[in-house]
């Protein structure tokens, strides 16, 4: 690959950037929930606590979450410890929450959990397991752009400077052998960072080209006439690539282990159910976001778009640590240290339980004899 134009910066760089943000109710909303009413009768609450607080977002890649809460698979697994939602719109905004403590677990890509981990010294959050695969794509103006060497001299969004799309592009046009400033976004091609929820009405009104996104965003300018010229999944290896994780707050996790496992139990149970009845699992979803946001998508933006994503409790670690190379290639990190990032024990316990293949670290997870105050079983 070809150097970037511009110097590395520090961490610092990263930590400062905003990350993925994405259209849903607010900055941390509670979402709406009926829970109390699926609690079973007579369950019991895990470790005496009341509640557990699930972040997510508002976005089809987050489908395992929406699908579990509307589906009352988490609810079902934790007793009587009641399964509270809140939908966040950006990556900074749930880390923050995590380490006030305002949620226990959340949902959530992979730039902002390296970014979060990575800042506090690998000291507030662990990935205990993976959701979903793919689901990004570059959608392009046919009239401006007939094919991939037609992208140079354009002008493409990204959802923000430093996002997981953002270091993608930056990536994929390196290897176009084109430069770009990786902080003004300007060069062969110029990046325009610009939130998910209005880059449609820039697509549509022609102040860009194209852009670099997520689903539902790719599939909704696919519907204002654009066209997929590059699906990203199509650049790794067997097509799969990590595009959320599930984390969680590291004290959380040692004082509340089988609330960590319960939650857990559920992800697994919802993916299983979500690949076994994907329409089923695909109108439960839609019927989550009207929930949370009021507003439902459109089966033109919702049937592209839920194709295109996979469901896996794998979270593909090494695709992670090949993302955060490629945002120290593109002059966004210093090269960080991932060692521990994950703990994939309590998921693993899991997925044997089910009679399931465990899933893989890729030499990045933390040894549970580091974990301060784990319970003993």
């Amino acid at each position: 690959m070809p150097a970037p134009s511009a110097p590395r910066r520090g961490l610092a760089v990263l930590a400062a950037l905003p990350l993925l943000a994405l259209a849903a109710c607010g900055y941390g909303s509670q979402a709406k929930d009926d829970g109390a009413a699926r609690v079973a009768a007579g369950a019991k609450k895990i470790d005496g606590l009341d509640s557990v607080k699930i972040g997510y977002f508002g976005n089809l890649t987050h489908g395992t979450a929406l699908v579990g809460m509307q589906k009352g698979f988490f609810q079902k697994e934790l007793g009587a410890t009641l399964a509270e939602p809140a939908v966040f719109n950006a990556g900074p905004s749930e880390i923050e929450a995590l380490n006030s403590g305002s949620i226990d677990i959340g949902w959530i890509g992979p730039s902002p959990a390296v970014n979060g981990y990575t800042k506090s010294g690998g000291r507030n959050l662990r990935i205990v397991g993976g959701s979903a695969s793919g689901g990004v794509k570059l959608v392009v103006n046919p009239d401006k752009v007939e094919d991939l060497r037609d992208v140079e001299g354009k002008r493409i969004a990204t959802p923000q400077l430093g996002n997981t799309q953002d270091v993608a592009f930056l990536n994929w046009v390196a290897e176009q052998g084109w430069k770009v400033d990786p902080h003004s976004g300007k060069g062969d091609v110029t990046v325009v960072r610009s939130d998910n929820k209005v880059i449609p009405g820039a697509f549509a009104s022609g102040s860009i080209d194209g852009a670099w996104v997520p689903e539902p965003t790719a599939s909704k300018l696919v519907a204002e006439g654009g066209r997929v010229l590059l699906d990203e999944s199509s650049l790794w290896p067997d097509g799969k690539f990590v595009i959320t994780n599930i984390i969680v707050r590291q004290d959380f996790l040692a004082e509340h282990p089988k609330v960590v496992e319960a939650v857990l139990r559920g992800s697994v149970t919802t993916n299983k159910w979500i690949n076994a009845h994907p329409e089923a699992a695909k109108k439960a979803a839609n019927q989550r976001l009207a929930q949370d946001s009021g507003k439902a998508l459109p089966a033109d933006v919702l049937d592209p778009a839920w194709k295109s994503i996979r469901f896996t409790d794998d979270p593909l670690a090494s695709t992670l640590g090949t993302q955060a190379e490629h945002a120290v290639q593109a002059g966004l990190l210093r090269k960080p240290d991932l060692k521990g990032i994950y703990d994939l024990a309590p998921l693993n316990e899991v997925l044997r339980a089910e009679g399931e293949p465990t899933v893989d670290d890729a030499g990045l997870g933390a040894s549970r004899a580091r974990i301060p105050n784990t319970p003993r079983r």
